[in-house]
């Protein structure tokens, strides 16, 4: 299986960089044209997208040429694929389009994301939720996309037993 992993060049999200390192023969776009990501969705058949987003699209974070690395006009293109979407609100973006795959909802990833929701936490317990999320994932991830969410589950669900973001974000994880 050939996989692309759309993720835009951002130090906020580097601890998603293990749910892809081992990943063999992958191509890693960390930005570029919409016409480079056309090609290259159209040239591989998991599509893995991740960072900062909003229920309209994973935000470029001025990496591509236009203010979504991934929106509505690529909708097309990602239903032919096995998809895997890890950003904020990229629930409201899969069930808009009526997408399959992988997929976050309200991701806490930062101190000020867990204010924003309604709760506080310190940088501690937000670096142990990402990076056991990531880790995890990372070690399931070459299987198919049913057992990578099979085993990421249950170890973030004992997560969040004693960590309140772990506790938050594993709520808005989904598989369809």
């Amino acid at each position: 299986m050939k996989t692309l992993i759309i993720h835009p060049q951002d130090g906020s999200t580097d601890f998603l960089k293990p749910i892809y390192s081992n990943i063999k023969g992958k191509t890693v776009l960390t930005e570029g044209t919409r016409k480079k990501v056309i090609q290259e969705i159209k040239k591989h058949d998991r599509i893995m997208m991740m960072g900062h987003g909003s229920p309209s699209g994973l935000f470029s974070i001025g990496r591509f040429d236009s203010a979504y690395a991934i929106d509505g006009s690529l909708v097309e293109l990602l239903k032919k694929k096995e998809c895997v979407f890890i950003w904020c609100n990229a629930d409201q973006f899969v069930e808009r389009h009526d997408l399959k795959g992988f997929y976050s909802g309200m991701f806490v990833s930062e101190v000020s994301e867990a204010s924003y929701c309604g709760f506080y936490t310190d940088q501690a317990t937000v670096n142990e939720s990402n990076n056991s999320f990531a880790l995890w994932l990372g070690e399931a991830i070459n299987n198919p996309l049913v057992e990578a969410y099979s085993s990421l589950l249950p170890k973030y669900q004992a997560l969040a037993k004693a960590n309140k973001v772990a506790a938050y974000n594993q709520q808005r994880l989904y598989l369809k």
